[in-house]
């Protein structure tokens, strides 16, 4: 499979838009919390996420193109076997296309927002020193150009 890109729009699914339109009136508390606490209005280290994002043949609860980032939050409907092997092959198909699947429990994002929080601060920290250690062999270039650093 085709690595996702701006080329191929992140692998955009156009024909799953209704229903992703759906699921972003009606999210979980759990999703709800996470957006409105941690990701809306790019409240994350500066980087824009989109939620209820159509990808490949799925909807990711959250996704970031920049960081390559999907981030996935389960509620007890996850603990179903069935559900269990959907997840798992939607987690490898969005692997292969180049994303970084995060998941986290509703219990995790209702009783431990901080935790999930510093979960994915610490991820965003390692993306911009691979990163920018690529395109910026220099300290003071990764400074200047880390979101990290700009909030």
């Amino acid at each position: 499979m085709q690595h996702a890109s701006k080329s191929n729009n992140y692998h955009y699914n156009k024909q799953l838009q209704p229903y992703a339109n759906k699921l972003r009136k009606n999210m979980t508390k759990a999703e709800a919390c996470l957006w409105k606490y941690v990701l809306r209005a790019r409240k994350l280290k500066g980087y824009p996420f989109r939620r209820q994002r159509p990808v490949l043949n799925y909807i990711a609860d959250f996704m970031c193109t920049d960081l390559m980032l999907v981030i996935e939050v389960d509620g007890i409907t996850h603990w179903d076997e069935k559900v269990v092997e959907k997840d798992e092959k939607k987690q490898k198909d969005l692997e292969g296309a180049g994303f970084t699947v995060l998941r986290f429990d509703d219990d995790e994002v209702l009783n431990d927002i901080e935790n999930v929080e510093r979960v994915l601060s610490g991820f965003v920290e390692d993306f911009e020193k691979v990163h920018l250690s690529r395109a910026c062999p220099s300290e003071a270039c990764r400074t200047k150009y880390s979101r990290s650093q700009t909030l």
